[in-house]
Parts: structure tokens; C-alpha cells; sequence
């Protein structure tokens, strides 16, 4: 079952090396599970979604110029992350700020030809004894 995510959701990148963790903005005045929930519009790179670490994308052009420079042998660089669009497809029938409310089941297209989706989507579950 689809999960609404907010701050602290982990988030992985098909090209980035490590996982990186959302980070959504009070504005929405909007909670669950005691963070700041997100709509399919907190996709700015460095404000809601840090780097992932190094890209290995031959299409990030700082990638395929170390790479031509090393005559061809694949170097990643440092992300630098690049969303020309929403999340999608959100949650539809659910709205935040007139936004769909972003769930864990939404996907991210990255210029650069990652994808980046939802290992965790930051709501914690209170464990009952």
C-alpha cells in the first residue's frame, strides 16, 4: 500500500552512488508523522533532494568529459542533479498546497537519465510492545 512521504524519506538514484534523504519545506503547513509532508513539487535539487553521491550516467556531460578524458574508461563525477519536472504520479485524489500529495510509489526523472525512487518514505511507525 502506498505510504505519503515527508522529511527524512530515503531516496535512491538508478546512476547515483549512495541514497540521499528529502527534505521538504515547512510551506505546505502540512504534517504526517510529525515531519513535513511533500507534494509532487518538492523536487528542487540541493533544497528538497541532495546529490546522490558520485553519477555514473554517460549523459551528465561533467561524466562524459572525465570519461573522454580518461581515453573512455567510465569516471564518475560528482551529482549535481537535474529535474526538469514533477514527481509523478503522485496521489491524485489527494491533494496538498493544490498538489497531489507525493507517495512512495512516485518517480522522478532526472535530466541526466536517472531515476530517482523511494527506499523509505520517511514516516516511522510507532512500535507497540
Amino acid at each position: 500500500m502506498p505510504q505519503h512521504c515527508c522529511t527524512g524519506a530515503v531516496m535512491n538514484c538508478t546512476f547515483g552512488a549512495a541514497p540521499s534523504t528529502l527534505n521538504v519545506l515547512p510551506k505546505n503547513k502540512m504534517m504526517t508523522s510529525n515531519m513535513a509532508a511533500a507534494n509532487i513539487m518538492d523536487n528542487v535539487p540541493m533544497v528538497n533532494i541532495p546529490p546522490f553521491g558520485m553519477c555514473n550516467s554517460p549523459a551528465n556531460p561533467t561524466v562524459a568529459a572525465a570519461t573522454a578524458a580518461a581515453l573512455g574508461v567510465l569516471t564518475p563525477m560528482p551529482c549535481v542533479p537535474v529535474f526538469p519536472g514533477p514527481w509523478v504520479p503522485g496521489a491524485p485524489t489527494v491533494m496538498l498546497a493544490n498538489m497531489p500529495v507525493l507517495n512512495n510509489t512516485s518517480k522522478l526523472m532526472c535530466a541526466y537519465a536517472g531515476v530517482v525512487s523511494f527506499a523509505m518514505p520517511g514516516q516511522m511507525t510507532e512500535m507497540v510492545p
